[in-house]
Formats: C-alpha cells, structure tokens, sequence
C-alpha cells in the first residue's frame, strides 16, 4: 500500500498554492538534548498550516462538473482555511460548516478566503451532521480532512521535502497525529525508501486516537477528547489512514498539555515563531523520545504542523510551560502562623527564585501557602527540596501534577479574613532577581505579621507583588520608614473597592 503511495505523492498538486517550507535547525533544542533537532516548518503555509497541501491536491483532482457543483467541508480550523484557501485559486464554490462556538478569528480568516460561512450547532459534530445534510440537498462535493487518497498524498509531500532537504543521515521523524492523514503521508513516503528511519507519531494523551486504534487493532471512537490541542483533537482516526499508519508507525508517543506548552515555548525560543499546540506536539514527543530513551547524536525531525493559535491562549500557554519543562515545581506547604514565619520558610527553600507566592490569613494556628519555585536539575531537585522541607517541620503537598491546583486553585487562593484587623495593603514592583523577596521579609522583621501575600514572576523587569500586612495606626510612621528603606516602588491600596469586597 505505501508504494502505491508514493507514486501519488510524486504526482501531487500542492505547490500551485502551498510552499516547500525550509527545515530549520534548532540550536537550543540541539544543545539541551545532545542531539541535532531540525524542525519542519509548515507554520509558514500560507493559511499557517499544512492543511493546504491535502486540500488542494483533493481539490484540483476534481473534474469540471464536480467544479462546478461546488465544495463543502466541516471543520472548525486549519482544514477549513485550506480547503478555502484552494477554492479560490481554483475559482471554485466553496461552502464551511462551523460550530456557532467558533472563534470569530477563525470564522474571519475563512471569510477572506472567500468561503461562504455556515455556523451550525455548538459542536463539531452537530456542525458536520449539518453538512451531510447539505451535501445531500444540494449536491457539493465533500472535501475530507484526513480520510481520503488525495488528501494523504498531499500531506505525504511533507515527507517528500524532508528526505530532499536533508541527505545525510536520519534517525526519526516526529508527526502530529489527529485524523491520520499527515502521518499516513509522510510514512508512506519515508518507509518506501528509507524504511530504517523510525517513523514515530505524537498524540496528546487526551485524545489516543492512533494509540487507541493500534491497541484494539482498529480505527475507535473515543469516548471524550481533550480539546487543547484542537487541531488533533480527533474522537477516531481514519479508516484509510490507520491501514498505512499500522504498517509504517514505528511508534507511538503520548504527551501532555505541559509538555506541548514547553514545546511551544521551546519552538518560539528557536525559531522566534508561536506555534498553535497541536503544531508543537511533535516537538514535545521528541522530547519525551530522548529523554526516556537516553538518545545522544542522533538526528532527528519534528513538524511543526501549523500555527493558528488564538492569542488569549497565550497567557495559559506560557503559565504551563515551565512545568511542563519540569523547571517549575507547585507545592503546598503549611507555615506557623505567626510573626517571621514567612521569613524563616523563606530561608528552609534556599536561595532559589520562588515564581509565585499565594497566601491569605485563615486561622491564628496554621498558615496554608502555594509557592511555585525554580527547579534546577527537574523532579529530582523537587523530590530533594520536598524532603528537606519535611525535615525541618513543614507539611508539605506536591501540586505540581494537580490539575485542579492549576487551572483553577492557585488563581483562587484568598478571601475574606474576618480576624484580621489593622491590615494594610499594598501593591510593590520587586526586582526579579534571587533574594529580592528574602530581603523584603527581612525589612519587615518580625514587627508586623504578613496576612495577605500574592507574587507571580511573569518573566518582566518587575515582579508584581500584593502584600497584606497588619499596621496599627500607631506604627505609621515606622511603617513609612520601612517603605522607605526597602527601596521598592509600591502604591497603598487600602480603600481599593476590590480589595474592599473580596479580601478584606
């Protein structure tokens, strides 16, 4: 079957509308992994996705009657702006069914592709349901994402333009797995001629589609899929796909979201581009290759399939990714609540950079904190630190794989204090660098008692902290002194309706 394959891969329409796009060196990934890493750009398409090559290799294969019936399609992404895209070179109708939830970015790019939008439903089947109604009534020929010849030889030229651009020596190709037709390609293509280059694809764990299949020795449909990488966000993979991908896989790699938000962070860092997250999966199953498989010198290929990624998602994005590299550790840790406390706790972590700092007065016994920190040398530093806190007296939970802790907690950490009584509050700009927390706790001393702390390191200059502290209006004037010596620009937020109604 693969040989059959290539013959359609050679033969392929795809470079009327899509690019030969370079295959990049990554000098940071090179360095950290011991091993040389060349990312395949299909982020530099010009709908910013590898969809355009399927789409229009389906597309200009059709006939002049099937032209003039027009072309309908059900996606709610990158395939919609392919199959548009193509449409209008060709000069071809072009109709998209999209849920009513889709983003308007989305929707937009569509438009300008000059595509008629339908939104339908509230989720990608009842918009695809919808579609197969219309193909029906009205006669469009129904262009597919994955599950079709034409479709597989086009994403297959990827595979192509990876063996011509680069000559020497490769050990494995790394491929996003959704619906299949981009790893379906590019095996084909790859084993046919090099069948010793390891073929390996990448799936979120959340959504198995090809691990699922292999498994059960047949195309499933899986119960739920996670949607953070929506572009693979697929409940099955093709039927035609599989049949290649079951003889031409090597293997399969599951990540999770923190590895693909360090993957993203790892693309931007070589490359200065942001990739969508189902465009960075590849990237975070290298990764993963490496690590569990001890793996130095070796020359390897990952696609950076596309990226379309909404801009709001960026903030998520970047708060998972130091987890995901295992450079951030989320714990839990119960303190004394009492007067320089805070201070000693501080000098139980060490001096490591804390990333974030989440604490509200409770009870007059125990003090709850969530303190995000610096790993140096990954879980064994977590493990390490763990253990010594434990050591000197401190309870201690490890959040760092609580998803609950962080989508949701460590944002809602706080609330009113009734006890609390003669507290101010104020906002300060620290310095980001070791220490600068250390020595705002040791101005403070044991004078006054921390009821309110909030810090987050953001990666800026300055980082932005919200301090509670109890000041009898007697000790004003040491308080400003003490503002004063710290040195640290700061504004007093005391009558701050905010504070007023959900902290104080």
């Amino acid at each position: 079957m693969s040989r059959q394959y290539v013959d359609r891969i050679l033969k392929a329409r795809v470079y009327d509308v899509a690019t030969q796009t370079p295959l990049h060196d990554a000098p940071n990934l090179c360095a950290r992994l011991a091993n040389r890493v060349l990312l395949k750009r299909e982020d530099l398409q010009p709908v910013f996705s590898f969809k355009i090559r399927g789409a229009y290799n389906r597309l200009v294969s059709l006939t002049s009657e099937e032209r003039g019936r027009g072309v309908i399609a059900a996606s709610a992404g990158n395939h919609a702006q392919g199959v548009a895209y193509s449409g209008r070179h060709l000069g071809i109708a072009t109709t998209i069914v999209m849920p009513k939830t889709t983003p308007p970015i989305k929707v937009d790019a569509v438009r300008r592709f000059g595509a008629e939008v339908i939104l339908y439903g509230s989720s990608f089947d009842e918009a695809r349901q919808h579609m197969e109604t219309m193909v029906e009534r009205t006669g469009c020929v129904y262009v597919p994402p994955f599950d079709d010849p034409m479709v597989i030889a086009g994403q297959g030229t990827v595979g192509m333009e990876i063996l011509r651009q680069h000559t020497d020596a490769l050990d494995a190709v790394f491929v996003p797995v959704g619906g299949g037709g981009l790893i379906a390609g590019v095996s084909a293509y790859i084993k046919s001629l090099w069948p010793q280059i390891r073929v390996i694809g990448v799936e979120p764990r959340d959504a198995p589609t090809l691990a699922s299949a292999l498994q059960a020795q047949a195309p499933v449909t899986l119960t739920q899929v996670g949607i953070f990488a929506d572009g693979v966000a697929v409940a099955r993979i093709g039927d035609a796909p599989f049949e290649i991908a079951r003889q031409c896989v090597d293997e399969v790699i599951l990540v999770s979201t923190d590895e693909i938000c360090a993957a993203i962070k790892d693309i931007y860092e070589d490359t200065r581009s942001i990739a969508e997250p189902a465009g960075a999966v590849a990237t975070a199953g290298l990764k993963r290759y490496v690590a569990e498989n001890n793996r130095r010198g070796d020359t390897l290929v990952a696609i950076d399939s596309g990226a379309n990624v909404n801009f709001d998602r960026l903030r998520h994005i970047a708060e998972r990714a130091e987890i995901g590299e295992q450079r951030e550790g989320l714990l839990a840790v119960t303190i004394p609540e009492r007067k320089g406390s805070f201070r000693r706790f501080c000098h139980a972590i060490g001096h490591r950079q804390i990333t974030e700092f989440n604490y509200r007065y409770a009870d007059a016994q125990d003090a709850q904190v969530f303190v995000g920190l610096e790993l140096r040398d990954g879980v064994g530093d977590k493990d390490a630190l763990i253990a010594s806190l434990r050591e000197q007296g401190y309870r201690v939970l490890d959040m760092t794989d609580n998803e609950l802790a962080k989508l949701h907690v460590r944002h809602m950490v706080g609330g009113h204090a009734a006890q609390v009584t003669d507290e101010k509050l104020y906002r300060f700009e620290f310095p980001e660098r070791p220490g600068a927390l250390l020595r705002f706790l040791t101005h403070v001393g044991a004078r006054w008692n921390i009821s309110l702390f909030h810090y987050r390191n953001h990666g800026a200059a300055y980082g932005r902290v919200l301090v509670g502290v109890q000041v009898p209006d007697t000790d004003g004037e040491a308080f400003a002194q003490f503002l004063a010596n710290i040195g640290y620009r700061s504004e007093r937020e005391t009558d701050n309706a905010a504070y007023r109604l959900f902290l104080s």
